[in-house]
């Protein structure tokens, strides 16, 4: 079932140092006037501090790129109030949550085309909708037919590329035939693991670190579609750092996880386009891959490839998310659409370290 659009829950295998160690299309309305900034760790828990208080009092939170501080939206002098003794700076806007659930909600039961997807932009106050190449005119006027009567809750933006599970023989992690990329290395118990897309450990049980190498990790869980997140226990004895790669001879290191606030700037880490950047533009987001819709991911502008499905998702030594698929990537614009990674730590119990 979709998820609500308050409940924002919210990484690929590689070579480090000779050991496994696991690093590692937007809104129109988006401002372009000033850099993307990375939230400092005070913003994060102003995030999650707002959204137990407010929940559906708040319309959506966001990174101001001017001033990087959090922002929150409200349609209510209450939660106005509530917002401001959370020490948040607050906006003003026309729809509510509800208002926007209902938008989710309608475009869920009557547009659920293959190739669209569909997050809340707490910036523009709209549920922003992404077509790529591959929806017909036919469907396209059927999906602007149900926007236009929601009355500008919804905004529409065409694609290019078409969105899909990012899965490519040859690489990172190994299984099944297929090549994907790690996440995070996480732990519980004192037991190593590594998060990865669950469209990849779906394909198989076992995963290696080279094409046809010796087994490295064994599939403990695995969830696609709805979510798409999984992970793999280390069978091969090691103990790999909790980094990520990023391909320029050092690492970072990952020391927390949290949900991905809208307007702030990613990193993505992944076997085949190594490390990109970009920014949050939606959350809440619906993607209807042509084998199954996931829920709850967010959007980001970060270019990604076959391959990098499971690469990580982070903001200096934050965790973010875990690398689901794309329509491609334009130039230095792309469509990286990531798993919250907090949500799968939850499930699993494990933690990053």
């Amino acid at each position: 079932m979709r998820r609500n659009s308050r409940a924002r829950l919210g990484v690929s295998l590689l070579l480090v140092a000779g050991a496994l160690g696991l690093g590692a299309t937007p809104s129109t309305a988006a401002p372009t006037d000033a850099p993307s900034a990375i939230p400092a760790p005070s913003a994060y828990a102003l995030d999650a501090a707002v959204e137990r208080r407010l929940g559906a009092a708040t319309a959506g939170t966001y990174l101001d790129r001017k001033t990087g501080e959090l922002v929150v939206t409200v349609t209510t002098d209450r939660a106005e109030e509530q917002a401001r003794a959370a020490g948040a700076t607050v906006r003003r806007v026309a729809r509510s949550a509800a208002q926007l659930d209902a938008a989710v909600e309608t475009l869920e039961a009557e547009a659920k085309i293959t190739g669209t997807s569909w997050g809340i932009d707490p910036r523009s106050n709209q549920v922003a909708v992404e077509a790529d190449s591959s929806v017909s005119a036919r469907d396209m006027a059927r999906l602007e037919s149900v926007a236009e009567r929601l009355g500008g809750a919804v905004s529409i933006n065409r694609v290019p590329g078409v969105f899909h599970r990012e899965v490519l023989g040859g690489g990172a992690i190994y299984g099944g035939g297929s090549r994907c990329s790690a996440a995070f290395n996480v732990t519980k118990g004192g037991a190593r693991y590594f998060v990865t897309a669950g469209h990849c450990t779906n394909i198989s049980a076992n995963w290696s670190a080279t094409s046809g190498g010796s087994v490295i990790g064994v599939r403990e869980g695995t969830s696609f579609p709805t979510n798409d997140y999984g992970i793999v226990r280390y069978t091969d004895g090691s103990s790999p750092a909790g980094t990520v790669d990023l391909y320029n001879g050092s690492t970072q290191d990952i020391t927390s996880a949290a949900n991905a606030v809208v307007g702030q700037a990613i990193r993505k880490s992944g076997s085949t386009t190594k490390v990109t950047s970009g920014t949050v533009t939606a959350v809440n987001v619906t993607v209807n891959y042509g084998d199954g819709p996931v829920y709850g991911m967010v959007r980001t502008t970060a270019c990604s490839a076959g391959g990098d499905s499971g690469g990580a998702h982070f903001a200096g030594s934050v965790a973010l998310g875990i690398h689901s698929g794309s329509s491609g990537c334009s130039g230095t614009s792309g469509s990286a659409i990531h798993q919250p990674v907090a949500e799968a730590l939850s499930a699993y119990g494990v933690t990053v370290y």
